[in-house]
């Protein structure tokens, strides 16, 4: 099975590496040189992290880095695949306008599936001719780490594509958990709200950004405070998944804060920009509260 994964972002190029690294031929596309050059030098640091902790040999280093081929011409990566997995920017025109050119440029039995968090598989799937081959594969970050494939139904997908996607996803070493196609679909829609009350909790002054996190942390056994978290996955896309939500669901619980729209506005982003609730200017290993949220 030939695989072909769009955007050599976080989450493109740790989808390559995971198909890569069990055996699969993984085409690599991006319309950026720079950022596929970037995405496979991120895959070999990460493969030598492996080999330091002993669950990667260097041989399978090589074995898995030859697997991926890097295109910048959507036509020519998607050409011989069998499955094709979008990690797209979170924008709903960006991935319609991909699924019309994948419709048409793939061959008639590919599978396409959307890494989307948020975004409707039956409203992308609603611009092809094949609607039961397409389906969500909402992997989790940091792809090579985190076990969780979030399996996303589209109304028209069909059960012989679901259970092909169930078992590839565990042929991976992944477990696949299935879910429909509603707004959010599971993840997103407990997590974000979440967020959202964390920063509504900080935007009301009832605890600071260090309280907040250091409650949900140690009281909920949550490896990552809600507000760091929201740094780590970035605060514009957070933002664009509350309006997804909102918009599907028309319900004020999830309308995101005002200073979460302020903060993005203001262009800090979380860990990607520098500044979010914390400060990342000399990286993310030290939690250090932005000045902005100091008391």
């Amino acid at each position: 099975m030939k695989i072909a994964v769009i955007g050599s972002g976080t989450m493109g190029n740790g989808i390559a590496h995971v198909f890569a690294q069990n055996g699969f031929e993984v085409a690599l596309i991006d319309v950026s040189q720079e950022a596929l050059t970037k995405a496979v030098t991120t895959i070999g640091k990460n493969l030598d992290r492996m080999i330091t902790k002993g669950t990667v040999t260097e041989d399978e280093k090589a074995q898995t880095l030859q697997r991926i081929t890097s295109y910048t011409a959507l036509q020519q990566g998607v050409q011989e695949a069998d499955l094709v997995i979008e990690a797209a920017t979170e924008n709903v025109e960006i991935k319609m306008d991909l699924f019309r050119q994948l419709e048409e440029f793939t061959k008639p039995g590919c599978i396409l599936a959307s890494n989307t968090s948020s975004i409707s598989i039956t409203k992308i799937a609603s611009v092809t001719k094949r609607p039961d081959k397409v389906i969500g594969m909402h992997f989790m970050n940091p792809v090579p780490v985190m076990k969780l494939v979030e399996v996303i139904r589209g109304y028209s997908t069909s059960n012989e594509v679901t259970e092909q996607i169930i078992d590839l996803s565990k042929q991976l070493g992944k477990i696949p958990a299935e879910a429909n196609d509603y707004p959010g679909f599971v993840a997103n829609r407990i997590l974000m709200p979440m967020i959202n009350e964390a920063i509504y909790t900080l935007f009301e002054g009832v605890a600071g950004v260090e309280e907040i996190d250091t409650i949900m942390k140690l009281g909920m056994a949550h490896p990552m405070g809600p507000l760091q978290l929201a740094d780590f996955i970035g605060l514009d896309v957070c933002l664009s998944i509350l309006r997804v939500l909102h918009d599907g669901f028309g319900q004020p619980k999830y309308a995101p804060c005002p200073l979460l729209v302020n903060m993005v506005q203001a262009g800090h982003k979380g860990v990607k920009t520098g500044q979010g609730f914390y400060s990342y200017t000399h990286g993310t290993k030290d939690l250090v509260v932005a000045d902005t949220f100091k008391k």
